[in-house]
């Protein structure tokens, strides 16, 4: 029945986007919402366009062909895509079709205007709003006409712009069908945009007007700057009114076209007060509707408010619910962790299950809530004096949080509750037995974790991994190891700020650290060094790995035995595995495959290593840090006894480097021992991943990825999983990727990433946060995987942050600049150890930075000068 291809935007909702597209299914309930005026029309759907696209099958073979491009083959698109719209464009609409279409103009009104708007089945999604992506005509006149229009909208599904951003996002042309929305149109005095959250902050209590004479499209096409007003608890709190020179009129034959604007119109506000406030009540009203904030597009006739557009604000980042109206403040714990990308449920929920303190869940990233912290007076300086000294970029935006009245309360001291986290003094001896002591603890705690594990499974098992967690707490909060950690950090702290004092020497105790003894992290760069001394000498051992795709994981240690050298080859990558297989990227994500799971991760470090070293670089290397920091603390000694109070001021450094010397290589070590316990946890939880896979109760293993600790346990017990709950997450995930998580996050959505209040760098250099002395030159690598990697020697590692497992990567470049990290994360301490100058904590590195570029890092002053 050829009636299915016209209804009515009154019979339509959101559970009909496969019918009617995102924007016909958002106008369609809008139209339902009361108080809120959407002008009339009617939808052609999806199977519609379907008849269109089954009547040339040249298509298809040039659907085959897009799919095969590169997203980046922008002439190549551009060229397949023009086909594909010229080809559409010149499809014959069916009679029948063409007589519904009519039928339904004839009930609006024939000789009215109309706006023809593309509405796609991919488009005004929660996690991705395609704005733009396809193509709208306005002020369209006559059955012909409209007609026509329907056939350009068509076409424009495969637009240049539209065809990449699917591409990019993944997402396959062939699932994608175009829906047409046809509405009549309305003249407005103005028109808009309203952001019922501010787009730039992400404040969802502040709304955001824009607003410009005549139709909307001038704002859109950027021909004029609009007015801007923004609004909070019903009131307008700022506004800019631009000179608006021009606008965009309809022409009583058809079409638009721009007008000039009477000189004394020009700088008069679009809308007054009233009619903003009264507009973003009305977008309250749509924004509880839909439940999330919305990019409203608006039209004001005869100071009537009309709605011809809702769509979800995609790039907000999410807040962390709290089931309370409170105000919060949250620390991101991905940039203490050195890991902000997005992790899966079941790694959020362990990681929360294993953590010293609550920890909340936005966007796949975790938080935690330090309000209370904030509110006391000495809770808040410890934790801001600690926050400093980690990340300064962090702290200022805690300071910005806090300069604002009233939004975190004010509570009394409570009286003395212990020294501040991390401010703790380390009443410990400087003795290398408490290291041995506290490393053999840790390995014994891992051994017993692998040996008891064994028996568990099925649901005795997640009742095993409950108090596995309770002694993964107990290890993370020994007072042992914790006053080691803080013994080495509090001795460099120390002799930073007195050897600047006295010697006016800036961060003296990163050449001090150099080799320090028992850091696993370090450890773990050279020891793959010394694999590349195995495999160096065999050719065509060399080749062989070379040749070696990422994809093939273990299968490639079982072809080594066969060429000359390959069982030493092969026995030193399983050793190398045996001690540190266990870590990877993003290593506090459970479900990220580890370096034992995909070997093949860490052949390109090796190559690496095999060109850019001669045999017997890591003992040169760690040896020749050794002298260096020996040779460091004669001079700073030295320096010392010639002041006034010479000797008193020798001894203290003295004590505070043996300090260092003895202790700053254990800071590494907790995170490896929870790393190696994680992989434990891992690998039972996989296997009986495997068994519910044998079960028919999932059909791939890592679907449980996608489910929290708890869906797992219950999956286990009772054999049913809800599988639109797993394809819901994965799309879920999928979309967080495209959200910068920020370092502090509030109640109200607001998003700080904080600033560096310095003015002692040269013009246009780059700020970040000096960890690691010396100043180095040298071209810039951009490397986001660590699979990517591709270093010569002399060569400056930029990237986004840096774990331990990017060490590797650590012995064979001259320099590091990340965009996240502090004074003492991962990558700051062991480009220390390895005497690298590092500036880290640098917005946008990897972005203002471009791969091949030469740049200078001054890992003293803590910025970065990009070169001609």
């Amino acid at each position: 029945m050829i009636e299915q291809y016209v209804w009515d935007l009154q019979e339509v909702d959101e559970t009909q986007v496969a019918v009617v597209g995102g924007k016909g299914a958002h106008l369609g309930r809008l139209s339902r919402i009361e108080g809120v005026r959407v002008p009339a029309g009617f939808c052609v759907t999806t199977d519609a366009f379907r008849q269109i696209m089954a009547e040339e099958l040249s298509v298809d073979d040039r659907l085959d062909q897009l799919a095969r491009v590169n997203p980046d083959d922008r002439d190549a698109i551009r060229t397949l895509s023009a086909e594909i719209r010229r080809t559409i464009e010149g499809i014959a609409i069916p009679v029948e079709l063409a007589a519904a279409i009519t039928r339904a103009l004839a009930q609006l009104g024939e000789q009215n205007a109309y706006a023809v708007r593309s509405s796609a089945t991919a488009e005004d999604l929660p996690t991705a709003s395609f704005a733009g992506q396809q193509d709208t005509y306005l002020n369209v006149v006559g059955p012909t006409a409209i007609l026509q229009h329907i056939s350009r909208c068509w076409a424009s599904l495969f637009t240049e712009r539209a065809v990449t951003y699917r591409q990019r996002n993944g997402i396959d042309h062939r699932t994608v069908h175009m829906a047409v929305v046809v509405q009549r149109m309305v003249f407005p005095h103005a028109s808009g945009i309203l952001f019922t959250a501010d787009p730039v902050t992400g404040n969802r209590k502040v709304a955001t007007v824009d607003a410009g004479f005549g139709l909307g499209e001038a704002l859109v096409s950027g021909l004029v700057n609009p007015d801007v007003f923004k609004v909070r608890d019903g009131e307008v709190v700022a506004r800019t009114i631009a000179a608006k020179e021009r606008a965009v009129q309809a022409l009583s034959a058809g079409g638009t076209q721009e007008v000039a604007i009477d000189a004394q119109r020009q700088e008069q506000p679009a809308l007054s007060d009233e009619q903003v406030v009264r507009l973003v009540r009305l977008g309250r009203r749509i924004e509880a509707h839909f439940g999330r904030p919305q990019d409203i597009e608006w039209c004001l006739v005869d100071d009537e408010f009309r709605i011809v557009q809702s769509r979800p604000i995609t790039t907000l980042f999410p807040i962390p619910e709290t089931g309370d109206q409170e105000n919060h403040v949250y620390v991101s714990v991905g940039h203490q962790q050195m890991m902000t990308d997005p992790m899966k449920p079941l790694g959020l929920s362990m990681w929360q299950l294993m953590a010293m303190v609550p920890m909340q869940e936005a966007a796949g990233r975790l938080f935690v809530d330090v309000t209370r912290r904030l509110a006391s007076p000495t809770s808040r300086a410890g934790l801001l004096d600690v926050i400093g000294k980690g990340d300064p970029l962090t702290r200022d935006a805690l300071e910005t949080v806090l300069d604002r009245d009233g939004f975190v309360p004010s509570l009394p001291d409570s009286g003395p509750t212990g020294p501040p986290a991390g401010g703790a003094s380390a009443p410990i001896e400087t003795d290398p037995a408490v290291v041995t002591e506290l490393i053999e603890r840790s390995q014994a705690s891992v051994a017993a974790l692998e040996r008891d594990i064994r028996t568990k499974s099925g649901p005795a098992l997640f009742d095993f991994l409950l108090e596995a967690f309770e002694e993964h707490r107990r290890v993370l909060s020994d007072p042992l190891s914790m006053q080691a950690i803080m013994a080495g950090m509090e001795a460099t702290w120390w002799l930073n700020d007195k050897l600047h004092e006295w010697l006016g020497e800036k961060n003296a105790a990163d050449t001090l650290t150099l080799s320090a003894p028992d850091n696993v992290t370090s450890e773990m760069g050279l020891a793959l060094l010394d694999v590349a001394d195995v495999i160096r000498p065999h050719p065509e051992l060399v080749a062989f790995l070379q040749g070696v795709e990422y994809a093939e994981d273990a299968a490639f240690l079982d072809e080594l035995p066969k060429l000359a050298g390959g069982t030493e080859a092969r026995d030193a990558i399983e050793a190398y595995l045996d001690r540190y297989g266990m870590r990877c990227v993003g290593e506090i994500d459970i479900t990220r495959p580890r370096w034992r799971e995909r070997p093949a991760t860490i052949v390109p470090v090796i190559l690496d290593n095999v060109r850019n070293f001669e045999p017997g670089a890591a003992e040169r290397r760690f040896e020749e840090g050794r002298q260096k920091a020996e040779k460091k603390e004669q001079e700073v000694l030295s320096r010392l006894r010639a002041l006034p109070d010479g000797e008193r001021k020798a001894d203290e450094a003295k004590r505070m480097i043996d300090r260092v010397r003895t202790f700053i290589g254990y800071r590494e070590y907790p995170k490896y021992g929870i790393v190696s316990r994680c992989f434990v946890y891992k690998r039972a939880l996989l296997a009986e991943a495997e068994r519910l896979v044998r079960a028919n109760v999932l059909p791939e293993q890592e679907d449980v990825f996608y489910l929290t600790f708890q869906e797992f346990h219950e999956a286990v017990r009772s054999h049913q999983v809800d599988g639109r709950l797993i394809e819901q997450r994965k799309e879920a995930f999928r979309s967080y990727h495209a959200l910068t998580p920020p370092r502090v996050l509030t109640s109200d959505g607001e998003a700080l990433t904080g600033a560096y209040r310095r003015d002692d760098v040269p013009a246009g250099a780059l700020i970040g946060l000096p960890v690691s002395a010396g100043t180095i030159e040298g071209r810039a690598r951009v490397i986001l995987d660590m699979a990517d990697a591709d270093l010569e020697a002399g060569d400056i590692l930029v990237t986004a942050f840096t774990d331990p497992s990017w060490s590797p990567l650590f012995v064979g470049i001259a320099g590091l600049v990340t965009e996240v990290g502090g004074l003492m994360t991962h990558g700051a301490v062991i480009a220390r150890e390895y005497g690298l100058p590092a500036v880290v904590g640098v917005e946008q590195a990897t972005r203002l930075i471009r791969d091949g570029q030469r740049i200078r890092v001054h890992g003293t002053d803590g910025y970065i000068e990009i070169l001609p």
